[in-house]
């Protein structure tokens, strides 16, 4: 099927109502936000405008969009509640393009876009519908509606030109990993870096101030008001949420603490209590966590999550209720080779691999590498005396406190001696 096949046509999803995983209607769709893109690549859908009953507009991320049909829009997962904002580098369809008028012979505007699912829940702009008046003879014919579908590279709005604005940076990120936007941030003169930290979304500036050096981490957080800065830690790992906390100045770190949200709040605050340097205070306290009566098909849904970092991925950990950490009591872990290996009906319950002892909060460093190198893993179970699982933690945190505290700033300052063999071959 084509791409033309596929199309949905935005005039017909605005104003659909929106339902969750029950079924039940929680609001109505009232536009779509949508940025733009460098090096001609098509504006990218961010997501929809969702008006609730009580006449609160919030943001629906296309990840949570499951399914549209004529009828409806079916969302899954939590959604943020909270009122929404455009930002400067977003737009939105009905109210930035529907009725925009498009250079040609005679006036002509846009009634109508078209979007394309490019990828699992990720969706593209397509072709733009336009309406025109033909010209009035002099003997009084004419000024009949004229219609077209072109290609949204034809109306040069949506075509970003180049160039080093926080705009144009900021359209140049959507495409790229996290690691690359710490690059270009760390490269940016104050003045700019400022602009495009102001341009970006919440979610993206926390991927990459994770991967920034510590000193460049603390100056931008700091940098921040204490609202944005508590949103961006936030959306961080608790991990490196709680490293980068645990450097800023007392007062300022317990003002963060105190506007983020709670449970957000609750792990970072769990994981400041253990060493640096120990299992604890490496960890992560969100791990794949099932119950002993799930089933393989049930676990393989839970790692195929968007979220999950192929480490935590690697491997599901099995405990009694409750199944957030700290959880009950631990029963055991499964490797996910194990679960593509078996039947989707089976209890996952049924494989645990018995000869993995968990971690202990307060194993040093040395044991963790060790006990990574022994048993040949990318992500390790942390339970504490009471036999609860705590957390996990991952080859990525294993390395980044063996490795010296500015390899991430050395990093970026090497040239890439590999590109300049190429270069001179």
């Amino acid at each position: 099927m084509s791409a033309k096949d596929q199309a949905v046509f935005l005039s017909r999803v605005i104003g659909l109502p929106v339902v969750d995983a029950a079924g039940d209607q929680v609001g109505r769709v009232k536009d779509v936000v949508f940025h733009l893109r460098t090096n001609n690549l098509p504006p990218r859908v961010r997501g929809l405008v969702v008006e609730l009953f009580a006449r609160q507009r919030i943001f629906v991320p296309m990840i949570r969009v499951h399914n549209i049909t004529v009828n409806q829009v079916a969302i899954l997962g939590q959604v943020d509640t909270r009122r929404f904002a455009k930002r400067d580098t977003e737009l939105l369809v009905h109210d930035d393009l529907f009725d925009r008028p498009v250079p040609r012979d005679v006036p002509t505007r846009i009634y109508d876009v078209s979007m394309v699912q490019v990828r699992n829940r990720e969706w593209e702009l397509f072709q733009v519908a336009i309406a025109s008046r033909a010209k009035v003879s002099r003997f009084g014919f004419g000024g009949r509606r004229v219609t077209d579908i072109i290609h949204w590279n034809q109306v040069p709005d949506l075509v970003l030109s180049t160039g080093l604005t926080p705009e144009h940076l900021v359209a140049k990120f959507s495409d790229m990993k996290s690691a690359d936007i710490a690059q270009e941030l760390h490269d940016l003169d104050p003045e700019r870096l400022a602009a495009v930290v102001k341009a970006l979304d919440d979610s993206t500036l926390a991927e990459a101030i994770e991967e920034l050096p510590e000193d460049e981490q603390i100056e931008l957080i700091s940098s921040m008001d204490i609202e944005r800065a508590a949103d961006v830690l936030g959306e961080m790992d608790p991990d490196d949420a709680a490293d980068l906390v645990k450097d800023l100045p007392e007062a300022m770190a317990e003002e963060l603490l105190g506007r983020m949200e709670p449970e957000d709040a609750s792990d970072v605050r769990r994981l400041l209590s253990y060493g640096e340097f120990t299992a604890g205070g490496m960890m992560t306290p969100e791990p794949v966590v099932i119950g002993t009566d799930a089933t393989v098909a049930e676990a393989l849904a839970r790692i195929r999550h968007e979220g999950l970092t192929p480490a935590l991925a690697s491997m599901v950990f099995v405990t009694r209720p409750p199944l957030e950490t700290p959880s009950g009591r631990y029963v055991g872990a499964v490797h996910f080779q194990q679960l593509l290996r078996s039947a989707p009906t089976l209890l996952v319950a049924t494989m645990l691999d018995l000869n993995l002892e968990p971690l202990r909060p307060n194993s040093p460093l040395a044991q963790v590498s060790r006990f990574f190198a022994t048993y040949n893993l990318v992500v390790a179970p942390v339970v504490d005396d009471d036999g609860a699982l705590l957390g996990a933690v991952t080859v990525d945190d294993v390395l980044d406190h063996m490795l010296p505290d500015d390899w991430r700033g050395t990093q970026m300052d090497e040239p890439d001696e590999a590109l300049e063999v190429s270069s001179s071959g």
